[in-house]
């Protein structure tokens, strides 16, 4: 199998690939993340993620790199990484009561034969109305400040939502496993006849 790149500092995507036990390493991309004028939340994802990739083939040009990106949008608005504690808290007050949809863009670069695959996950969240006390409570026992969205859904930020809603509850970590498995399918890497080659 061609070596397997994360283009990704995420532990969290990370720890989502290690769900298919296959050999990778990671790498993280530098690219600019800013949103180009009028750029949809779809489109700006999906563009960083194959902007992710391609970036990492330039020093792994034999290489499968998988690239991936996700906002949160609300009331059309995107929501970023907050950054800090001030930032996190207007989120989960903006949040609060709400649905919220995370779209995640994933892209497969097959650097060898110069090939894109790329795609758009949505995932919707409906968070819980949540008081004052309960946001700065969370905020300081996870302190979710590099999460699109304010929170860790792999952790307590379970406690915040109503209702999840999509295909895939991967993708809301970042990473949606089951549209990258077509992916790497389409790659010719084939995950459940890869296992036997990895014991």
């Amino acid at each position: 199998m061609q070596t397997l790149v994360l283009g990704s500092s995420s532990p969290f995507r990370a720890t989502l690939l290690g769900k298919l036990n296959l050999p990778f390493i990671t790498v993280s991309p530098d690219i600019d993340e800013s949103p180009q004028q009028k750029e949809t939340p779809t489109a700006l994802v999906e563009r960083l993620a194959q902007q992710k990739a391609m970036a990492i083939a330039a020093d792994h040009s034999h290489a499968l790199i998988i690239g991936s990106d996700q906002v949160a949008v609300i009331n059309g608005n995107i929501l970023g990484k907050p950054g800090t504690h001030d930032k996190a808290l207007e989120q989960l007050k903006l949040a609060s009561g709400k649905t919220v949809r995370f779209v995640t863009g994933l892209a497969l670069y097959d650097a060898r034969r110069d090939k894109m695959q790329s795609l758009v996950e949505p995932f919707d969240v409906t968070f819980r109305t949540l008081t004052d006390n309960e946001i700065e409570a969370y905020l300081l026992a996870e302190q979710p400040y590099q999460c699109a969205g304010s929170f860790k859904s792999e952790g307590l930020g379970i406690c915040l939502f109503d209702k999840l809603s999509g295909d895939d509850p991967n993708s809301l970590v970042g990473l949606p496993l089951i549209q990258l498995t077509r992916l790497l399918n389409n790659a010719g890497v084939n995950v459940l006849s890869e296992q036997s080659t990895h014991r």
